[in-house]
């Protein structure tokens, strides 16, 4: 039986990585990002390998959008038993300069979104008697200057992951959080772009203050989900891992 998961921000970097890996493990994969025509590559990749995979278009943070493309998703692929709440904006400002629209904006995506999405799916979960959600926190969330907003809705993912792993556990359904170090996204170039540091130099900075000596892949976050969503990890839940090349604290 092929399993069904649904990666959300999956159109580019960390979501993306996922999405491939968790295919060429064997499941039939939804793309989900805002933008539903950006998903297609991903999806065609997917594809051109051998694997099944859909592409839909969701804002995780409004409630009918996130019912309408959740049903969709098992209409067309079939029930989602595997949820990867990846989708993440940043909105990075000190705090006397941050606007609410900066504060919700990040609430909204990370938290509530994450919070719609596991609601939506773990139904078909619960229903199978076996699920798998995965969390994207982040080393941001024991703190990090100009991001108060992200640092703490990465935080609450954190508790939102161990009430989760308590609440359905008895379902088979493992929760479980992973909180990335320095990844070389999109997401990260942006962070460069806007302290004014080239991102190859910001990259070589960043590595240095690594114990591993260089910065991470997708694919390192991409390895990890697909740990925690095998069969070898029934008995790991509620934990946050931090895949950083180093200790954290």
């Amino acid at each position: 039986m092929t399993r069904t998961a649904i990666v959300t921000g999956s159109a580019r970097g960390i979501g993306a990585a996922t999405a491939r890996r968790l295919a060429a493990d064997g499941f039939a994969v939804a793309i989900l990002d805002l933008d539903e025509s950006a998903c297609k590559t991903v999806v065609s990749e997917i594809e051109s390998a051998g694997g099944k995979a859909l592409a839909v278009g969701v804002d995780v943070s409004d409630e009918q959008s996130v019912q309408a493309a959740v049903q969709r998703v098992a209409d067309e692929l079939g029930a989602p038993t595997v949820l990867v709440n990846n989708a993440g904006i940043l909105r990075d400002n000190l705090l006397f300069k941050m606007s609410l629209s900066d504060w919700d904006s990040v609430m909204n995506v990370h938290l509530r979104g994450s919070f719609l999405m596991s609601k939506a799916t773990q139904k078909y979960m619960t229903e199978a008697k076996w699920g798998r959600i995965v969390n994207l926190s982040s080393t941001s969330a024991l703190g990090n200057r100009g991001q108060a907003n992200y640092s703490a809705a990465k935080a609450g993912l954190q508790g939102f992951t161990k009430t989760l792993a308590i609440e359905l556990g008895k379902f088979g359904v493992t929760v479980n959080a992973i909180a990335p170090g320095f990844i070389q996204t999109d997401m990260t170039a942006s962070t460069a772009e806007r302290v004014g540091v080239p991102f190859d130099q910001f990259i070589a900075a960043a590595a240095t203050q690594i114990p591993v000596q260089r910065v991470g892949q997708p694919d390192d976050i991409a390895n990890t989900v697909s740990f925690f969503v095998g069969e070898a990890a029934g008995f790991v839940s509620g934990q946050v891992i931090y895949v950083a090349g180093g200790p954290t604290c």
